[in-house]
């Protein structure tokens, strides 16, 4: 996993006086399996329709499979799948008609593999298109963009209208999709736990900048709470070098850090007489730190 598949440099996207997009940079190895979140608002739909060449950024360079993704070569597309969060497809036709019409496209449909994610979704071959409720909607989607195994799959919230059983059977054929390394994936998401069964790498997108990229266990290595205890009340404006939050409550504080190391600690046990104790972090605490900060 070197070569990137995905590379930003610098990349800005205004819409009039707004600034979505603020100075991108992001770097996506082959076969890596990256999740991309962020709050409402963050950029995250944007950015990836930066990425595939549906929006143009203001400013900065993209290379998506080797290739400026606003003048994508056709050889290119054959190697992209990509999922909106709003999926449109033609409401007259059926879910059959739909999947066949799709595979005609691509030299590399694989059928087999088509059928079987429509029999893991349970999805109904001979309904119209129209009347499928959001989630069956997303559902075909996805075995649109599985079914000819693409090289690079872009996902944008992939699981948002899906119900629990949906998620997991979908998060199940990802993994299935992946484990040869050969296929790259970028999937955008707010449900954290899905990020740690599947991702490899995780990518925090605030206020229009990536202000973290790194494999999964990385990121978890990085950010840590601190639970501080000291022999006499703390001062209000106590805080710990690095910190992302800091809370007092009298002799108690709690602070989040980044990249922490011993001297850190040793500064706080020294200087206020206390005891640390440091604390592990799951996915949505350490989303919800750096969004403090």
């Amino acid at each position: 996993m070197t070569d990137a598949i995905i590379s930003t440099q610098r990349v800005t996207k205004t819409f009039g006086s707004k600034a979505v997009l603020q100075g991108v940079d992001l770097s996506i190895p082959a076969g890596a399996v990256v999740g991309l979140i962020g709050t409402n608002g963050a950029g995250k739909s944007t950015l990836i329709k930066c990425l595939l060449g549906l929006l143009r950024p203001t400013s900065g360079s993209i290379q998506l499979l080797g290739e400026d993704p606003w003048n994508l070569s056709a050889s290119a597309k054959s190697r992209l799948g990509y999922v909106p969060q709003i999926v449109k497809l033609y409401p007259w036709m059926k879910v059959r008609h739909v999947v066949a019409y799709t595979s005609a496209f691509y030299d590399s449909w694989d059928n087999d593999w088509a059928e079987t994610l429509i029999d893991r979704w349970d999805l109904p071959r001979e309904h119209r298109v129209g009347p499928l409720s959001p989630g069956q909607l997303q559902k075909l989607a996805l075995v649109l963009a599985l079914g000819y195994r693409p090289e690079l799959l872009v996902l944008d919230e992939p699981v948002a209208s899906l119900d629990p059983v949906a998620r997991r059977e979908f998060l199940r054929s990802l993994l299935e999709v992946c484990q040869d390394e050969k296929h790259t994936v970028l999937f955008s998401t707010h449900i954290t736990s899905d990020l740690e069964r599947v991702a490899s790498h995780l990518a925090i997108l605030k206020e229009g900048k990536i202000v973290m990229f790194d494999e999964l266990d990385a990121v978890k290595d990085r950010v840590k709470r601190l639970r501080i205890s000291s022999a006499s009340d703390l001062p209000r404006d106590f805080s710990v070098r690095g910190a992302l939050r800091t809370e007092v409550t009298g002799r108690q504080a709690v602070a989040a850090v980044t990249d922490l190391d011993e001297n850190v600690l040793n500064e706080v046990r020294d200087k206020w007489q206390a005891e640390v104790r440091v604390e592990d972090l799951n996915l949505e605490d350490i989303f919800l730190e750096l969004h403090h900060g």
